[in-house]
């Protein structure tokens, strides 16, 4: 049974997280994985003019970009997080959205040479509806990556989970795990020309890696 999102409960949700997780004083970075210093870099989007990204968070990604020249767009579903973001980081030239991923794909008419999502809207929501939206807002050619957690052994499909520990307000979201193989095969189902799929170890042996997803439209 697909899992069942309440939009107006994950947005308190991301609310919550973005009184905590945006400080002011943060400066501009751009890595797909949790290690500091760990990893490739926008090296993995191409050479780029535009790109969005979905579940922007911190904006601290985009404004990385924005600062090369790339012309940058994130939407993000708090209205918390997207006000204080496009305070920081609109004078970069960096533009945010404040939206539901899959309703803001549907009604941009916008496209982009590069879609992306970092621990971001990649991981929270229904690959079977977000990859097809993706697609169809990529230049020919574009490349869609994203990154965030490999699935735990055993547990794949959408998994529940709570923020904020285990007591309180019961806040809670839906995000999405599957080996490797499954999320190519689950983006060339969506019309993409290429996928592939891999876990990165993280820099200390024993440690939680980092999956990487890499799918391209067609020329």
């Amino acid at each position: 049974m697909p899992a069942q999102h309440d939009i107006a409960a994950e947005t308190e949700l991301w609310d919550t997280y973005a009184s905590s997780a945006f400080k002011e004083d943060d400066e501009p970075v751009f890595r797909w994985t949790q290690y500091a210093g760990h990893g490739p870099g926008p090296e993995l989007l191409g050479d780029p003019e535009s790109v969005l990204e979905i579940g922007c968070g911190t904006g601290r990604a985009l404004a990385h970009l924005a600062q090369r020249g790339i012309k940058a767009a994130g939407v993000d579903l708090s209205p918390v997080m997207v006000g204080k973001v496009a305070q920081r980081w609109g004078p970069t030239g960096a533009r945010f959205h404040c939206a539901e991923v899959l309703e803001y794909l549907r009604s941009t008419t916008e496209t982009y040479d590069a879609v992306y999502s970092i621990f971001g809207a990649a991981w929270f929501t229904d690959p079977s509806k977000l990859f097809p939206l993706v697609q169809r807002c990529l230049n020919p050619g574009g490349v869609f990556v994203f990154s965030q957690p490999p699935a735990i052994p055993g547990a794949y499909g959408p998994q529940g989970m709570y923020k904020g520990g285990f007591a309180g307000k019961a806040m809670f979201t839906y995000r999405y795990s599957y080996r490797p193989a499954v999320w190519e095969r689950l983006l060339t189902r969506a019309g993409f020309a290429t996928a592939t799929a891999q876990v990165l170890d993280a820099p200390k042996p024993g440690h939680i890696g980092t999956l990487l997803v890499r799918g391209t439209a067609a020329p």
